[in-house]
């Protein structure tokens, strides 16, 4: 049988585990904060850097933000940049502390080849908050903003990350209106929890709970949502849980980008200038710049899902709820090392395997499944 290989970008060639060359296969479709990212570069790369600065810029003490001195010494991710997008529950321009981010998402760019992977973390996963209490990973951001958010990430999952981009809801439902709306094909069991989303957001967003102006959808099959309409679908959590959901945003991405490619450059530029103003970033015009440059080249060759499927578990875990849980969070972070970087022989921080222990301890007595 043949062995699939890959270059590192330094003409070295590494065996293809398994599990990589399934995850190539599938090549699965972006959750909405990554894809609504990549829609913004690739539009920024149409009109220019310039539109770039209606994007809130935000300082972040970078002292403030931990990488391990294990992460530190590791020479395997020097030829990676690796930036967090984070998809928060919230309207109207609110991307700060205080708000939980629904989609927690880590890009990883290879400088050398171009080549972007992508892994999802579980907004339920129940981790080290980035400041030893232990909780569901949406809290982070909630509790400390980004960069309790990237702490989180860094500490847990051996990272090192201090760049990142925020998306709120707004600029889920300008994009798809933009657009003229997407086809998606809704089941019947997600008619009544998509008008009840539709409802929620809309009152939040107006104040009047009494005047229901939304649209509903009457009736399943493939039709065309309006952007209120495919946003709440994409919040819908009870048919199929939080992966059912997931497989939703992605359903809702898809058809984005495919409507997307079908639109001239003027209708792309009026998405980008409703878009942007509802991104929140550390980058500066400079680092936006560099990304822009060689957008052309990017290729995203690999997603996932963090925890991995058949190494986590999920249950109720006390008063922090219905959680996802690493059942090793070691393993998941050898998994992951392997995944982004092709390093099959990486051995966690003490940190890690303390956390790992940890998350073992308090779950324990609870039925994970």
């Amino acid at each position: 049988m043949a062995t699939n290989t890959r270059s590192n970008g330094n003409g070295k060639k590494r065996k293809m585990s398994a599990k990589q060359r399934k995850a190539k296969q599938r090549r699965r479709v972006l959750l909405f904060a990554i894809e609504l990212i990549a829609l913004v570069v690739l539009l920024g790369a149409i009109v220019g850097v310039n539109m770039i600065q209606k994007m809130e810029k935000i300082q972040i003490n970078e002292d403030d933000i931990i990488v391990n001195e294990h992460v530190e010494q590791n020479e395997t991710m020097k030829g990676y940049r690796n930036i967090a997008l984070f998809g928060v529950d919230s309207r109207k321009g609110k991307l700060g502390k205080g708000q939980r981010t629904d989609t927690i998402m880590i890009a990883s760019i290879n400088m050398d080849t171009c080549e972007v992977k992508l892994v999802s973390v579980y907004r339920d996963s129940y981790l080290n908050l980035g400041n030893d209490k232990y909780n569901k990973a949406n809290s982070a951001y909630a509790n400390g903003g980004p960069e309790q958010a990237l702490n989180m990430l860094n500490q847990n999952l051996d990272m090192d990350i201090k760049e990142y981009m925020t998306v709120g809801f707004d600029a889920l439902i300008e994009t798809i209106d933009a657009l003229g709306g997407i086809q998606i094909d809704v089941a019947e069991n997600e008619i009544d929890h998509l008008n009840n989303y539709q409802r929620s957001m809309f009152v939040e967003n107006e104040g009047d709970p009494l005047n229901e102006n939304i649209v509903r959808v009457t009736s399943p099959g493939l039709q065309t949502l309006n952007g209120l309409q495919a946003t709440a679908y994409c919040r819908i959590r009870y048919v199929g849980d939080d992966y059912g959901r997931t497989e939703r945003q992605r359903k809702v991405l898809m058809a984005c980008l495919e409507k997307a490619k079908q639109s001239s450059p003027t209708k792309l530029v009026e998405i980008l200038n409703s878009v942007v103003e509802n991104v929140q970033t550390n980058l500066d015009i400079t680092e936006m710049a560099s990304i822009l440059k060689d957008v052309a080249s990017y290729q995203v060759v690999a997603q996932d899902g963090m925890p991995f499927e058949g190494y986590r578990g999920s249950g109720t875990i006390g008063t922090k709820g219905s959680c996802v849980v690493p059942l090793d969070l070691e393993e998941n972070v050898i998994l992951l090392h392997e995944y982004l970087f092709d390093e099959t022989d990486y051995v966690p921080s003490a940190q890690v395997k303390e956390y790992s222990e940890k998350i073992k301890s308090d779950t324990a007595g609870y039925n994970i499944r």
